[in-house]
């Protein structure tokens, strides 16, 4: 029987969801933290149960081949990265398995032909966007611990894993730009020289709660976005004078204001304090406007190879009518337009839809119409009307069962589904492959050093 708290020495085999290791004892399986495939490690069990236990390596004896130093200094406290001391060929391969695995265990898929991933140009310095928290609960790491911390009550930075109340205060980060540190460091330095006190989400007193930053890859605009319990002109007016001065790149800032005791970095209000409130950025040929709360893939270069994959998978001809279900912004509708002459792209986020309008207008395109409302209700309205092809790129929570029902009675030829969460993805997959056979799936790695992937897959109906 394995004990909790007692140290075991064993051999890393495989990974599991969420990042963590497998090893085993016997039958029996310990999930790990802080352990690759083919390390072996000392490992102290946190917590077990029948079937299963829990552990932390400790002490690796032995390094994988697949190991590398990480680059981070935070490595192994914050949760960002959690792969980032594995080479990038291993992370692309287990990827790969992790589809698989998925595919055929929950989908019911019999030997899926799953593709390599497609790698990331950049796999440091990739994101277009990081939010960042601020919290009166600052993490201490094991070296803080042991010392005197005058400013424990102040963090900026990213929040510890399963801790929605602890930040981890981070001075660098290789997600986004070196820009992007050197403003989070510098709003830190900010808030601190004007005592202004992070929120507290148990007490709901404060009022600094988020620092959200936007860059646009392709074309250089700027945005920050300062997130706050309510509204502080003075305050924000005196931040927004002293970016400018010491950072010519910002092209716009944005106060968000929210009351809402939700972690949500986003406002029920929205002041604008330098230029338009919005950046913009370019996929292709085409130019996207994003404002402070809009969605928009967060790896620009890993944006454009998906949408390739996606028009790879088109047929020869023109389309007549697509459907873009989850449409958001309008980024897939808006790459593909001149490859169809019809498309309806359907979203329940209000703002995104109207992202969308702005954003065909923007770039001159008539063919897309986007409707706003709950998918399982709007897509009936449009029952009528046939479709040549659906692109489907729903949130990680997969798509509804009445949705996937209201997909098969469209009888599209074709339906190309795009996920972010494979697991959810291969659910879905066994409904829709009653009516339709999997001619493709191909993965597009947009989160380096993270157990997730962008899922492609094309999908031909039945005859």
């Amino acid at each position: 029987m394995v004990e909790k708290d007692k140290i075991y020495t064993l051999e890393v085999e495989d990974f599991a969801n969420e990042g963590k290791s497998i090893a085993r004892i016997e039958n029996f399986v310990i999930f790990i933290d802080n352990a690759i495939p083919g390390d072996t490690a000392e490992i102290k069990i946190y917590k077990t149960k029948k079937s299963h236990a829990f552990g932390k390596a400790v002490k690796i004896i032995k390094n994988s081949d697949k190991r590398i130093e990480p680059r981070c200094k935070y490595f192994g406290t914050c949760g960002g990265c959690k792969w980032q001391n594995m080479k990038y060929d291993a992370q692309l391969s287990y990827k790969k398995d992790g589809i698989y695995d998925s595919f055929e265990r929950i989908g019911k898929i019999d030997s899926p032909d799953v593709n390599m991933p497609i790698g990331s140009d950049d796999i440091f310095y990739f994101r277009n966007k990081m939010e960042y928290s601020f919290s009166d609960k600052r993490w201490l790491t094991e070296s803080e611990k042991d010392t005197e911390i005058i400013d424990a009550d102040f963090g900026l930075g990213l929040h510890i894993p399963e801790r929605f109340d602890k930040v981890l205060d981070i001075e660098e980060c290789y997600l986004q730009s070196e820009k992007s540190v050197s403003i989070l460091n510098f709003t830190r330095e900010f808030a601190k020289r004007n005592g202004l006190l992070p929120y507290s989400p148990k007490t709901h007193i404060g009022y600094l709660r988020n620092l959200v930053i936007r860059e646009a890859k392709n074309t250089n605009e700027f945005m920050i976005n300062i997130v706050t319990h309510d509204h502080n002109e003075e305050v924000i007016t005196k931040y927004s004078n002293e970016i400018l001065q010491k950072f010519n790149f910002v092209t716009t800032i944005v106060n968000n204001i929210t009351s809402k005791k939700s972690q949500v970095a986003t406002g029920e209000i929205e002041k604008i304090y330098f230029g338009e409130g919005i950046i913009h950025e370019k996929l292709g040929k085409y130019t996207f406007r994003i404002s402070a709360n809009s969605f928009f893939q967060t790896n620009t270069k890993g944006s454009e190879k998906l949408y390739n994959v996606i028009k790879s998978f088109l047929p020869d001809k023109k389309l007549g009518q697509l459907w873009d279900l989850y449409c958001g912004a309008g980024t897939i509708s808006i790459y593909l337009s001149e490859y169809a002459d019809n498309i309806l792209g359907f979203e329940i986020v209000e703002s995104a839809i109207s992202d969308a309008q702005k954003n065909t207008k923007i770039n001159g395109i008539d063919n897309c119409k986007f409707i706003a409302g709950d998918l399982k209700e709007t897509i009936k309205s449009y029952s009528n009307i046939k479709p040549d092809l659906i692109i489907m790129d729903p949130p990680r929570s997969g798509i509804h069962q009445d949705v996937v029902d209201a997909v098969i009675a469209a009888e599209a030829p074709q339906i190309i589904y795009v996920s972010c969460n494979p697991q959810t993805q291969a659910r879905d997959l066994e409904i829709l492959c009653k009516a339709y056979n999997i001619t493709a799936i191909q993965p597009v790695d947009m989160f380096p050093h993270t157990m997730h992937i962008e899922n492609v897959v094309n999908l031909i109906k039945k005859t």
